[in-house]
């Protein structure tokens, strides 16, 4: 099994769209890229922490490859959009990859370089692609949230 990492907006939704993929094991929320240690999700929202809200998945590479993963990522958000997704706006809410080896890390800029040379967004690409660091778990609140509280992710697709 293998670990992604990803921020698009809100966690809540992120998690909900690779939660409904073939190959993905396990997912959970929680706050990554920042200098603040044990954030909380005020903490976060408050924006002192320089975290983003992400969404970590544990998936399969024999089910799911990184690269169709990165494919979801790039669907489900605005990578145009700098530190904000539909009505979120802040640093928490930046589009991010964050790598956990050298081949993620190649991939994904393959990936972005891709996408953006394809046309298909009128702007620039402002998605960050960082390596990993340490991952701060959301509370048990806040994982699978959407599945929780009966209601339907609200990214831009549904996959």
């Amino acid at each position: 099994m293998e670990l992604a990492t990803f921020g698009a907006g809100c966690f809540w939704g992120v998690e909900a769209a690779f939660r409904k993929i073939k190959g993905v094991i396990s997912t959970s929320v929680g706050y990554m890229g920042g200098h603040f240690p044990n954030p909380s999700y005020l903490d976060v929202l408050s924006r002192i922490t320089g975290h983003a809200e992400v969404a970590q998945v544990e998936y399969d590479p024999s089910q799911i490859s990184y690269e169709e993963l990165l494919d979801v990522f790039w669907n489900i958000h605005d990578p145009t959009s700098l530190n904000r997704q539909g009505p979120d706006r802040g640093e928490q809410y930046r589009s991010v990859i964050f790598f956990h080896n050298h081949q993620q890390e190649q991939v994904a800029k393959r990936s972005k370089e891709k996408l953006q040379m394809s046309g298909r967004f009128d702007k620039d690409i402002v998605t960050e692609i960082k390596p990993a660091k340490e991952y701060y778990l959301a509370t048990e609140e806040h994982q699978q949230y959407f599945e929780k509280k009966g209601q339907r992710s609200q990214n831009n697709s549904e996959l």
